[in-house]
């Protein structure tokens, strides 16, 4: 004999149906929502995340600069002479002992800088601890080297004042034989000035080499210490292994 169904249990039939199929529906919109996306980042997590990348990118800049060969053994930041002495390097040949004074000069003066590198966190922390809300908003929401371009444009007058003592105390301390970076350069080019200044340099068309030494390398050393945070910068804004804290994976990780 066939059961029959009676009104209200088709009524709870329904009920139960719509309710598993929007249930089942609800899941699967569920699953397609970002972990990222269940809390908004908060101004404070924002502020506080830039600030920790920035010193997480310093401290691994810095890392790898103030270290032997930091400078020297890295083709993109290895400091070489002045472009204004170029022609005074091409024709080192006419200066006796030339070539291995020249060796020896950019050997140091990249030791210098390497020696520099050590003091530099503290002056960058205190420049970082200045950054405003509004400004980590616009670091985060801005191109991808938008943090180091903040670090350099608000701090690189004030680093260079800092800066530069430091190296000119490394260039003035004597490495080998009392020799030290600055008196090599000092002896390379008067050596180079004299030839410069006679006949033979004169029908050459040599021109002097009026170089501040300490003025470029810190401004070269500068140059490749902020090289190397903004390309700690790219690999945080873009590498899950480089976001080393859980605030650093939650600021970058949802927000880039």
């Amino acid at each position: 004999m066939r059961k029959i169904v009676k009104p209200f249990q088709w009524l709870f039939i329904g009920i139960t149906l719509s309710i598993t199929l929007s249930c089942a529906e609800l899941e699967a919109v569920l699953q397609e929502i970002p972990a990222s996306s269940e809390r908004a980042l908060t101004t404070d997590e924002v502020a506080k995340g830039l600030k920790e990348a920035l010193y997480v990118g310093v401290d691994t800049a810095v890392s790898q600069l103030a270290t032997n060969n930091g400078y020297f053994g890295h083709a993109d930041v290895r400091i070489t002479l002045p472009p204004d002495a170029q022609t005074m390097v091409e024709n080192i040949e006419r200066i006796p002992g030339g070539p291995e004074l020249v060796e020896k000069l950019v050997r140091n003066i990249n030791r210098s800088a390497e020696e520099a590198a050590h003091q530099v966190v503290p002056l960058f922390v205190k420049a970082i601890r200045q950054m405003t809300i509004q400004d980590a908003w616009g670091i985060l929401n801005g191109k991808p080297s938008a943090a180091t371009d903040y670090l350099y444009d608000k701090t690189y007058e004030d680093l260079y004042e800092l800066y530069k003592p430091k190296i000119s105390q490394a260039t003035q301390r004597q490495w080998v034989a009392s020799i030290s970076a600055q008196k090599a350069w000092n002896s390379l080019t008067a050596k180079w000035n004299t030839l410069a200044g006679s006949m033979v340099g004169q029908l050459a068309g040599y021109n002097r080499v009026e170089v501040d030494l300490d003025d470029y390398l810190t401004q070269q050393a500068l140059e490749g210490l902020f090289l190397r945070i903004q390309e700690e910068e790219a690999s945080i804004r873009k590498q899950t292994q480089a976001r080393v804290t859980p605030l650093l994976e939650r600021v970058f990780g949802g927000a880039l």
